[in-house]
């Protein structure tokens, strides 16, 4: 959890997680109301989990809609992720992951894995201001989406607040201003950390298999080759210029061809194994508490 600020904190509920942005003032009605409609704005064009949301309505029978302003760079953002991890990562995973439960109506009842299609950059495409899909299936852009919606949300705050705030959604989150201390909570047991990572002027995301679990082994985390949860890796964390990117990086850092796409995108990363096992990238600022035959750089 981020360490305590002398600020202002305003806390709400959206897309599934808690929100809290510290500021250096309190927000005005209308300063919260515009957060409001990029938040709901967005939820409306990308949530899977809402019938009426734009990606809802393409997937049923495939077709095209006026694309959401942000989905030439998601969907350009996805095809470097996608190339980086052999194509383990997919914006079509969405009816993979509803086959194990993770559904509309979050029945997790686990059916077979279900592959994701393998040929998403033909089927899933934007141009001409339209977002096109061949044919039904369930786009899910959890990899990055909620990065990208903390980006979103923090260009929306008024100018002398923006260069002084956190703006946390569960603990994805960007802060400018005095640098933050967070904690890396450990994967096995959320009242231990693993470390602690000052971040300023940059966006800390976060990912792990405890998060959205259910059943015995099922997580949010999937192959989109196999639609299997992944086992290697427990948990992930990632610092850069822009939350959609570390987003993205904490997710590819689940598979192999993560740290390459982290080199290049200038990310650092700390990610866990499932053997307990910790390894970051060279320069990590991370201060970590782990015993030094447990940690590879």
């Amino acid at each position: 959890m981020p360490g305590s600020r002398a600020t202002h904190r305003w806390g709400f509920e959206a897309i599934g997680t808690r929100w809290e942005i510290q500021a250096p003032r309190p927000f005005t009605g209308p300063e919260r109301a515009r957060v409001r409609s990029v938040v709901d704005e967005f939820d409306a064009q990308w949530s899977r989990f809402r019938p009426d949301s734009v990606v809802s309505q393409l997937g049923r029978a495939g077709g095209s809609l006026p694309a959401p302003p942000d989905a030439a760079d998601m969907l350009a953002a996805y095809a470097e992720l996608s190339a980086a991890t052999a194509e383990a990562v997919n914006p079509l995973v969405g009816a993979a992951l509803e086959r194990l439960g993770y559904d509309r109506a979050y029945s997790f009842r686990a059916g077979a894995p279900l592959p994701a299609p393998d040929d998403w950059r033909e089927t899933l495409s934007v141009g001409d201001g339209r977002l096109v899909l061949g044919g039904p299936a369930v786009i899910d852009v959890g990899a990055l989406g909620k990065g990208r919606l903390v980006d979103l949300v923090a260009a929306a705050l008024p100018a002398d607040v923006a260069e002084h705030a956190v703006v946390d959604a569960g603990g994805d989150l960007l802060a400018r201003g005095a640098p933050l201390r967070v904690g890396l909570e450990h994967p096995y047991d959320p009242s231990r950390a693993i470390g602690v990572w000052e971040v300023r002027d940059a966006a800390l995301c976060a990912s792990a298999t405890n998060r959205r679990s259910w059943g015995d082994g099922l997580h949010h985390v999937l192959d989109a080759r196999t639609g299997v949860p992944v086992r290697t890796v427990v948990a992930t964390w990632a610092v850069g210029g822009d939350a959609m990117r570390a987003d993205a990086v904490a997710t590819a850092l689940f598979f192999e061809g993560g740290p390459q796409l982290a080199h290049r995108w200038g990310v650092a990363w700390v990610r866990m194994l499932s053997s307990g096992r910790v390894e970051y990238s060279p320069g990590c600022a991370a201060t970590l508490f782990t015993s030094a035959d447990n940690v590879d750089s």
